[in-house]
């Protein structure tokens, strides 16, 4: 047994692996052992989740045994068991179920049952739905008897059953009996759980087995199943299963829970879809037309056959339809007509909610057609219309059932009043509201009066039906007039009704009622659904004076509705509602009644002749009448009597007054009727304007008012004041009124019929009336909203002008609650009656508009033209129906055939039509109202498909249609069906996003939603990955609002049916929403919303505050049909569509207004760029904006900033406009994050103010900015160059305004910019500016340029100095002379900074201009020498702008070079910076600098040079430290976007710049304590520098004349800070691969550009790119550079222009990381780099690498690949998880082979060779290869440019292989060539022997100044560039010679020094000199202090450019003891200065 004692040693995990069955069964045994008692997130689980599918795959049976007993524990109680489910499930089905034992079959299914458990159900059920397609009869019986146990332990909710019921039928089908048996009882399990719905899915099996089954069906017991086994997820849902257990079997306390458990299944969901459209015959439209009925009758049986099928295909059916309904409609052979009916009823139950669009062209045809007698036609048209109700809602059908119920022909009547029977009884409370109830009890209640009994029946049928369904509260009331008897059959009938949502009663309607229900008004606070009976609902009966007895209990009003909403609100439908109506009596009975109440005395002096009996009679009366009782007060006999002669004519206004006086004490007190007020209104309305008696008049009309509701009595009065002459009268009862409205409120009051009078009275010449009338308008402003002013539209302007100043007063007012009229007859304080009201009041508004019928404008003819061939004739249609329209201004909902003629139109291919019928459409909605609902699905939904379109105006333009839509319909209607789902899911990225970006603007706004919703999460979650960014975006913003609605659980629900790999990203997605996941929309608290009397009390105030605290979603806080309308802004109805929420009076001004204006949005701002990049928006230009840019930026505003404010700042009006700019002002400073995320939008919206001519607005604007960009800059704020480029250019247009105060405002803010905007930049915005035709903006543009530069110096001058200087002088000849002046003050203010060189850089001028310049520099008369102080002086304004920052500034800004500006503004502010003598000294430093070292004609030459040697070191003061520090101590103050700026310099055009820029940098990296600040930057920065460094290799190396000194001086610089960067390993981490390949390819390219050789330094730079490369290769994060070397290592070899020297480094490169790997193997994600490589290998399999010209890149990759398997082992090949397809490459057969090759033989060469590494490989060129590498070679030396670079390679190739044989090659050429050659070699020879010992006399020295290490061990380590390690030789001091040669003018000869490039990267080596880079650091540090000590003194940093670097950089020599000298000579040179 020795071999068993090896393997117990194993580790578990490696037993379950071995070879050896009994070791993996003792394996398996111990893991058992260890699941059993790890702790459940301990981290050893993870280490078996590749092992588990081995466990029970095992091949051996009785490990396999123990593997599964193993595999289930693992499965119960790891945490990461999840991750194992698809394949374990595989594995079991595959090689499970498969085994004769049945204990392995057991545990099989136990382990899928454990993972349903753990939440994985789906992933199991897909495998074991898999597992039935098996060609293995034991498996499908396996896996069909596992989903059985699955169903009935969890229930058909985990498991979902239409995919099972899917393959049911195919099982059935088996030829295994036993898989036919386990089928069936699959099916009954399947049948306890859903019952018939399982039917019709199986209606086609084998009638035998059909039969069987129903016997076993008919056994199932009925009680509903109970799911037995829980989830993880419903841990408490078995915990209350258990107590239930526990409590004796089944307590019936669970019996709820458990109901809702079990999901109804709908047999139609279990269906297919069955496509017909195709199917239809060929000629069936024709045949459909035939004049023989018989033809007719075979298209009809044809598509009958078509739609027995249960379930269709969602299709266009609208031309099968419109063909039905004709034959319907007009076919005279009824059998036909029944035929069609069929097929309607097929197509409906068939779609079901599909067929919703054409339901409301079928009902009217059908309903109309029950004309017919016969019984089978009845039949089927009944069978039809109840099918296609199911497909609709009542409330879509609702008009065209009520057209019809007025039809002369009884059975019409009667069949539809059977129809609304039945439709009831599908209805609930909920979908029942009021607003249905009413119209058709309506029509119902004069049906039950119908002289035919069956019409009566059927009546007495559906108000039954009303009666039982929406409970007696609710249709009481509209029943009020019906007699006992007729009521009782009602109930009679109601007692008789079945619903079928289950027995209801009236209660438990009521109970629902208080909930808000979905499309409803929501209920307010538990009880006012409705607005205005707020106020009622919160103080229910307070005001009820004693109730009255008399008059039939009015039960369902609420209580405020009896004022407003009772007969009154129905006063228009006419006496049939009345609550007090009684018979006219006669004079005698009158007098009668009297009698018996008056005392005789007052009877008999009612028309005494004194009138002092009179009023004694009336005191006396007064007395009666207030003493009476309610009951027995006979009103009518009374008011006859006070009528009674001289009744109304009485002369004394005593009299008069009492008589008044009783007349409202009547109305108060008695039951008092509407035939009773008849008797006296008229009396009152004369005497309204009576001075004395006018009061009481009012008084009088008032309360009559209250007794008969305001409606009516307001009607009556007004209609009697206008019908006689007396202007007094008329304007004081238009008084009354408005008084009257504000105490009653408004609902119920007909506005149309004031309208009229109000036109009259509008016309009067009086002008008293006048006034009352507007004042009127304004009060029913207050209630009705922006639409009242629709009726007034063709006034004359004068007055509508008064009318629109009347209405713009009552804005922002609150309409005031209602204080009368609420008390009365109210017995129930009802909640549901107060939804209706605001509903009247809403559908009133609405109503009022007069509106005309234009169906017979849609003729036949025009339908044609619209569809015709030609697109100019459908041109003229649709121009013809836009002119209809236009003309109709509000239509009637019927437009005939034109819906279908628009849709098809919609997809015209002529887009201008296109375009064209969208604005019809937007028109449509505008005059057709809330009635365009009916056409949402049939018109609505195409539109947005429209949204698909790919052309950008086509969308917005169907966007606008779909929002003008929705604002008349609310959403409602769009979400409900699978309309919008089906839209989804087409994946069309345009019409995706668009559609999203819709639904997640209209969705938070909804309060509660259609279920249908949750249709379109499967196609959101696929929008969620889809391939367009836009899309992805678009669907994460959508996610939360989708979530607000539906829930995270069925959204997390939905997830399930999605790839493993999609579901965890989209459960992710989910959870961030969840996060963010808004809250609904508040239940309109919306207290002051405005409708309804005014609604609110004080109290409710606030509410309102809150609920528009959500900035835009209280706007249309539920855009619900109903609401829109209704509630919500009663009257906001139509017509406000666009207008300001302003205008609701009711919000005061700060509560719809608090909460934050501009709304954060994530990552908003960097998607408008993207889309603005992509071209997916209109880019920001234009000379003046057009409507579609301010389109745009509504729409992009619309999430962002608050609805009110975006309706302000997009007003028509200015003022508006400066109201927006106030608000934002004061929320400047509370909002900055706001402000700054919405910038871009806010700067575009000041553009588009730039453009108004208004100056008010432009002032304010200024105003805003200025303050905006003080608070950018304080938050260190930097403008990304889209916004700066989208606005910069507009500002500098108003630097022109003719207004001095504008243009010293827009400067000031060009000033503020340079604080967050690079003034570089800003400098080429300014130099557009000059080009302008407004001579003013040139002048101050110019000015502008100067300060710039007087500023910041010549470096901000862009492209060149020498460029922009040249563009300036232009303007000294222009012919404006402000604009001459300015050009000349600019280039003096250069002059003056720049001195004498400003010549040079203009270049030529004209005699004249150079004379006039000349002229104005004398005259200046300032030397430069003075400039900065000059400027500090004369620049007071700029200074104060910055005088935030100034304490900052003094030390020293914060390196922001932008605040340069700042440096020398400052410098009049603080005086201890007067070093005037070094300011001088230093100047004269500046000029020799600018001279750039060429000998001046003034001084002797030598003097000159000598000058210029001494004055490098000058540089070096002492206060260096103290000089920089501070720019970058402050850390907390600028750092980041100093460091932002200075990096985005490195990469500028300008080497002085770019040097000085890195020598910043380099300075931060070399001080340890500094360098963390550049942490966050590191890709930043690289990306500068190898931008820079392409820069220098297209653009510098390539420019004549740039001095290539310069070049190496900036080379050096990159790398010296690269090499600093790369010494620091926490930074040099950071660095990321993308970065890393890029500069890679960076540096190897330089490292082979021959023309850097070529340069008398450039042997030295490339040596420390060297350097370089090594510090990246070893310093970066290890898988990010192996990742660029592999990427760039495949580019390179795909790229044709790439030159194999190139592939060959980037090798080299990989195989010294091929060496590191050793130590570095651990930090290395093998993940990520093995998907690398499998990406390399599937674009170069090893065929395509095999045929690479050399061999190494196929080496190179089995190097690395070998490598790293010796270093993982066989873990290796658990890190292909990042690789989806892993059969695509060869990689994981390569690592098993290897692997393989590596086990057999464990120290065989292979690993040697590795260890050897690359080098071996080296030496290996195969022979077949060599020829073609010589033959390259000589190609290279034979070309022109090449030779060199191939004489050096054949000299390395000789050296490589000094076998090779290169004769054969020089044979054939001439003999000068073979000497050419020969020579050459020997030449490159003697050189690399001498050269090679110069140890690296420029690398950049790795030293840090901080950290010691002694330079030679480091650079030991870093083992490149130096040759060979010897002693000091002359060639160092030859170079030091060469380079004193060089600075005293003498030229050295150039010589061909380059180093051998290969020998570059191999050989390691020990120089022993001092390493050269630090010379280059001495170099750098004199730079930089040159630099600090300008800055010490307080100077322009500009004029440091780079200050003698240049010289300096050039010598290596960097003894410390050179530089104390210097620093010697320095202070003598100070010294003698002082």
């Amino acid at each position: 047994m020795g071999d068993d004692s090896e393997w117990m040693k194993l580790p578990i995990d490696q037993k379950c692996e071995h070879k050896l069955w009994k070791a993996r069964l003792n394996g398996y045994e111990e893991a058992l052992k260890l699941f059993q008692k790890l702790d459940d997130k301990s981290p050893e689980w993870s280490k078996y989740l590749g092992l588990i599918k081995k466990f029970v795959t095992d091949s051996n049976a009785v490990a396999q045994l123990k593997g599964l007993e193993a595999a289930l524990a693992y499965v119960e109680n790891a945490h990461v068991a999840g991750k194992t489910t698809g394949e374990v499930a595989s594995g079991v089905v595959n090689k499970v179920f498969n085994q004769p034992k049945a204990r392995a079959k057991e545990l099989g299914l136990d382990i899928c049952l454990m993972y349903i458990e753990i939440e994985k159900g789906e992933a199991v059920q897909e495998e074991l739905l898999k597992g039935l397609d098996n060609k293995n009869p034991k498996i499908i019986v396996a896996c069909i008897e596992t989903l059985r146990k699955a169903l009935s332990e969890f229930g058909s909710k985990i498991i979902s059953l239409k995919p099972i019921i899917k393959v049911l039928p195919k099982l059935f089908e088996s030829r295994e009996k036993a898989v036919r048996d386990e089928a069936k009882l699959l099916a009954v399990e399947i049948y306890r759980w859903i019952r018939d719905a399982l039917r019709p899915p199986l209606q086609n099996i084998n009638s035998v087995q059909l039969k069987e089954l129903e016997e076993e069906w008919v056994k199932v017991s009925s009680a509903a199943p109970k799911q037995t086994r829980f989830l993880r997820s419903q841990q408490e849902l078995k915990a209350k299963f258990e107590q239930q257990q526990a409590a004796g079997g089944d307590a019936d306390g669970g019996d709820d829970d458990e109901e809702e458990a079990v999901p109804q299944v709908d047999a139609y969901e279990l269906l297919e879809a069955v496509e017909i459209l195709s199917k239809l015959p060929k000629d069936f439209y024709e045949k459909i037309e035939a004049k023989k009925w018989q033809e007719r009758k075979e298209a009809l049986e044809a598509v009958e056959l078509l739609v027995k099928n249960p379930k269709l295909e969602s299709g266009d059916y609208a031309d099968l339809v419109k063909v039905l309904k004709k034959v319907v409609g007009k076919d005279t052979n009824v059998m036909l007509v029944a035929l069609a009916a069929k097929c309607l009823t097929g197509l409906a139950s068939g779609l079901r909610k599909k067929f919703g669009q054409y339901a409301g062209h079928v009902v009217p045809t059908i309903l109309e057609k029950f004309k017919e007698k016969k019984p089978q036609v009845v039949q089927a048209l009944q069978e039809a219309i109840d099918a296609i109700f199911l497909t609709t809602t009542l409330q879509n059908i609702s008009e065209d059932v009520l057209a019809v119920m007025d039809n002369k022909n009884p059975t019409i009547k009667q069949q539809t009043s059977l129809f609304i029977a039945r439709s009831f009884r599908h209805c609930t409370p909920s979908t029942l509201p009021k607003s249905l109830l009413k119209p058709f009890c309506a029509a119902l209640l004069k049906h039950i009066n119908d002289s035919a009994p069956e019409v009566r029946d059927a009546g007495f049928e559906a108000l039954g039906t009303a009666l039982k369904v929406a409970g007696e509260k609710a249709v009481n009331p509209f029943l009020a007039d019906v007699d006992k008897l007729k009521l009782d059959r009602i109930k009679e009938c109601a007692e008789k009704v079945e619903l079928v949502y289950g027995k209801k009663t009236g209660g438990a309607a009521e109970k629902k009622e208080g909930k808000p229900i979905a499309g409803k008004t929501p209920a307010f606070s538990g009880n006012g659904g409705d607005k205005e009976t707020k106020d009622a609902a919160a103080k229910p009966l307070k005001k009820a004076p004693a109730a009255k007895p008399g008059g039939p209990p009015k039960k369902g009003k609420p209580a405020a509705a009896a004022g407003v909403g009772g007969a009154g609100a129905k006063g228009k439908k006419g006496p049939e509602t009345k609550e007090i109506f009684e018979s006219e009596l006669s004079i005698e009975v009158c007098e009668e009644k009297a009698a018996a109440v008056l005392p005789a005395s007052c009877i008999q002096q009612l028309d005494s002749g004194n009138w002092k009996e009179r009023l004694a009679c009336m005191e006396e009366f007064q007395k009666a009448v207030e003493l009476m009782e309610r009951s027995e007060m006979p009103c009518q006999a009374l008011v006859r009597m006070l009528a009674k002669k001289p009744g109304w004519k009485e002369t004394n206004f005593q009299v008069m007054q009492m008589k008044l006086h009783i007349v409202a004490l009547i109305a108060q007190k008695g039951n008092f009727s509407k035939t009773s007020a008849q008797v006296v209104l008229d009396g009152l309305v004369d005497k309204a304007g009576d001075v004395k008696c006018g009061s009481n008049a009012k008084e009088a009309m008032t309360a009559i008012a209250e007794a008969c509701q305001l409606p009516w009595t307001a009607e009556q009065v007004v209609a009697m004041a206008f019908s006689q002459k007396n202007p007094k009268n008329q304007s004081e009862t238009l008084n009354w009124l408005s008084n009257a409205i504000k105490e009653f409120g408004f609902s119920g009051l007909n506005v149309k019929a004031f309208i009229s009078n109000v036109k009259t009275a509008l016309a009067a010449t009086n002008p008293a009336v006048r006034t009352s009338a507007i004042t009127l308008l304004g009060v029913m402003y207050l209630y009705v909203g922006p639409s009242l002013r629709m009726f007034f539209e063709d006034e004359k302007p004068a007055l509508l002008s008064q009318i629109d100043a009347e209405f713009e007063k009552m804005q922002g007012q609150t309409a005031p609650a209602p204080t009368r009229g609420i008390s009365r007859h109210s017995v129930g304080g009802g909640d549901d009656g107060e939804e209706e009201e605001q509903e009247e009041v809403g559908n009133d508004v609405v109503d009022l508009l007069p509106r005309t019928d234009i169906g017979d404008k849609i003729t036949a003819e025009l339908v044609s033209k619209i569809g015709d061939k030609n697109w100019k004739i459908r041109k003229e249609g649709l121009d013809e129906v836009t002119s209809i329209i236009n003309e109709a201004k509000f239509i009637e909902p019927n437009i005939g055939e034109l819906p279908a003629a628009l849709k098809s139109r919609l997809n015209d291919s002529n887009k201008i039509l296109v375009q064209q019928t969208l604005s019809i459409l937007q028109q449509l909605a505008t005059a057709m109202g809330p009635n365009i609902k009916q056409h949402v699905k049939n018109l609505g939904i195409p539109v947005i498909t429209v949204l698909g379109d790919s052309k950008n105006n086509v969308r917005a333009a169907a966007l606008a249609t779909v929002n003008a839509w929705a604002e008349q319909t609310g959403m409602k209607e769009w979400l409900e069906g699978e309309d919008l789902s089906e839209e989804l899911k087409k994946e069309n990225p345009f019409l995706r996003q668009e559609l999203l970006g819709w639904l997640a603007e209209k969705l938070p706004t909804l309060r509660s939603v259609p279920s249908d919703l949750l249709l379109c999460v499967p196609h959101l979650y696929s929008c969620l990955e889809d391939r367009n960014g836009d899309v992805r975006k678009k669907a994460q913003d959508a996610l939360p609002f989708f979530m607000m609605h539906l829930g995270f659980e069925k959204m997390a629900k939905a997830t399930s049916k999605l790839k493993p790999t999609s579901k965890d990203q989209v459960l992710a997605m989910l959870e961030k929403a969840k996060a963010n996941m808004p809250a609904k929309p508040a239940p309109p608290a919306k207290a002051s919303s405005r409708v309804a009397g005014g609604a609110a009390p004080a109290k409710f105030q606030p509410a309102s505050a809150l609920a528009e605290d959500s900035g835009p979603n209280t706007m249309e806080s539920k855009p619900d049909p109903k609401r829109a309308k209704a509630g919500g802004t009663s009257s906001k109805a139509k017509g406000v569509q666009g207008k300001k929420v302003l205008s609701k009076p009711n919000l005061k001004e700060d509560d719809d207004k608090s909460g934050p204006i501009f709304i954060i949005v994530p990552n908003g701002k960097e998607q408008r760029m993207k889309d603005e990049k992509g071209l997916k928006v209109l880019k920001w230009n234009f000379t003046t904006p057009r409507d579609e840019y301010i389109e745009q930026l509504k729409t992009q505003m619309s999430s962002c900033v608050a609805k009110w404010l975006q309706d302000e700042m997009f007003h028509a009006d200015f003022q508006h406009h400066n109201k927006a700019l106030a608000v934002m002002i004061e929320h400047l400073e509370s909002e900055k994050d706001g402000v700054i995320s919405c910038l871009d939008l806010i700067l575009k919206w000041v553009t588009l103010r730039f453009f108004d001519t208004n100056t008010s607005v432009l002032m304010k604007t200024l105003e805003y900015l200025k303050l905006l960009f003080n608070l950018l800059g304080q938050e260190e704020y930097h403008l990304t160059e889209n916004e700066a480029s989208s606005f910069i250019p507009y500002l500098i247009l108003k630097v022109g305004e003719p207004k001095d105060v504008i243009r010293r405002d827009v400067r000031a803010i060009l000033n503020r910019m340079c604080l967050i905007y690079p003034a570089s930049k800003m400098f080429t915005f300014i130099m557009e500016g000059t080009k302008s035709k407004n001579s003013k903006q040139r002048a101050e543009c110019l000015e502008e340029l100067g300060c710039l530069v007087e500023s910041y110096g010549m470096n901000v001058c862009q492209p060149t100095p020498g460029k922009a200087l040249k563009e300036m002088a232009t303007h000294i000849g222009d012919r404006d002379n402000t604009v001459r002046n300015a050009a000349l003050n600019t280039i003096v203010t250069v002059y003056n900074v720049h001195g004498d060189q400003v010549f040079k850089l203009i270049g030529n001028l004209s005699e004249k201009d150079m004379s006039m310049l000349e002229e104005r520099i004398k005259r200046s008369a300032k030397r430069p020498s003075a400039a900065p102080v000059r400027q500090a002086e004369e620049k007071p304004q700029r200074t104060q702008n910055i005088s935030a920052n100034a304490s900052m500034l003094r030390k020293g800004p914060a390196e922001d070079m932008s605040s340069k500006l700042n440096q020398n503004r400052n410098m009049g502010s603080h005086s201890e910076t007067t070093h005037t003598v070094p300011r001088e000294f230093q100047l004269d430093l500046d000029e020799i600098e600018n001279d750039n070292g060429t000998v001046r004609c003034e001084m002797p030459a030598l003097v000159q040079h000598k000058l210029d040697d001494i004055f490098e070191p000058v540089l070096i003061p002492e206060p260096k430290i103290r000089a920089v520090s501070p720019h970058f101590d402050d850390m907390h103050s600028n750092t980041a976007s100093t460091i932002n700026f200075v990096i985005s310099q490195v990469a500028s055009g300008d080497i002085n710049t770019s040097i000085q820029a890195l020598a910043q940098i380099d300075e931060v990296l070399r001080q340890e304590d500094k360098a963390e600040a550049m942490s966050g930057h590191i890709d930043q920065f690289l990306i500068a520098t190898f931008m820079q460094l392409r820069l220098i290799y297209n653009t510098h190396m390539a420019d004549e004349k740039l001095d290539k000194d310069e070049i190496v001086k900036l080379y050096s610089c990159i790398i010296g800070s690269m090499i600093s960067l790369f010494q620091i390993e926490s930074l040099a981490r950071e660095a990321s691969t993308g970065v890393l390949k890029d500069l890679m390819h960076g540096l190897i390219t330089l490292m082979l550009d021959s023309r850097v050789e070529d340069l008398e330094e450039g042997e030295q730079v490339i040596r420390s790119v060297n350097l370089l490369v090594v510090k990246v290769l070893e310093k970066s994060d290890q898988t990010n550079i192996l990742s660029a070397l592999l990427v760039l290592l495949q580019d390179s070899l795909l790229a044709t222009a790439s030159s194999p020297k190139f592939s060959e480094l980037v090798m080299k490169c990989l195989w010294r990381m091929v060496r590191l790997l050793p130590e570095t193997i651990n930090s290395i994600n093998l993940d990520r780099i093995l998907l690398d490589i499998h990406i390399f290998m599937k674009v170069f399999p090893k065929e395509k690498l095999k045929q690479c010209k050399s061999e190494f890149p196929i080496r190179t990759l089995k190097t690395l690949l070998h490598t790293l398997c010796k270093l993982k082992g066989p873990k290796i090949l658990d890190h292909l998880t990042m690789i989806d397809n892993k059969n695509e490459s060869e990689l994981e057969a390569h690592l098993c082979r290897v692997m393989k090759h590596s086990m057999n033989q464990t120290g065989s060469k292979a690993d040697k060779d590795t260890e050897k590494g690359a080098s071996h490989i080296e030496e290996k060129a195969s022979k077949a290869k060599v020829n073609d590498i010589l033959a390259e070679i000589f190609k290279k030396i034979g070309s022109k440019e090449n030779t060199k670079e191939g004489l050096a390679e054949l000299y390395e190739y000789k050296k490589k292989y000094s076998d090779a044989d290169i004769e054969p090659f020089l044979k054939n050429s001439s003999q000068f060539f073979q000497s050419y050659v020969e020579r050459g070699l020997r030449l490159i020879e003697t050189e690399r022997e001498g050269k090679g010992r110069i140890a690296a006399s420029t690398g950049i020295s790795p030293q840090m100044e901080g950290t010691c290490v002694p330079a030679s061990t480091h650079t030991v380590s870093s083992s490149i560039g130096n040759t060979n390690g010897e002693e000091v030789g002359p060639s160092v001091y030859l170079e030091r010679l060469k380079i004193l040669r060089q600075r005293c003018g003498l030229d050295n000869a150039k010589q061909e020094d380059r180093p051998p490039l290969t020998s570059l990267l191999s050989k390691p080596a020990v120089p022993t000199v001092a390493s050269s880079t630090d010379m280059l650091h001495s170099k750098l540090s004199q730079l930089r202090e040159s630099r600090e000590q300008y800055q010490h003194l307080d100077l322009d940093s500009n004029q440091t450019h780079s200050s003698g670097i240049g010289t300096t950089l050039a010598s290596p020599s960097s003894a410390a003891a050179n530089i104390d000298d210097l620093k010697k000579r320095l202070e003598r040179i100070k010294s003698s200065r002082k």
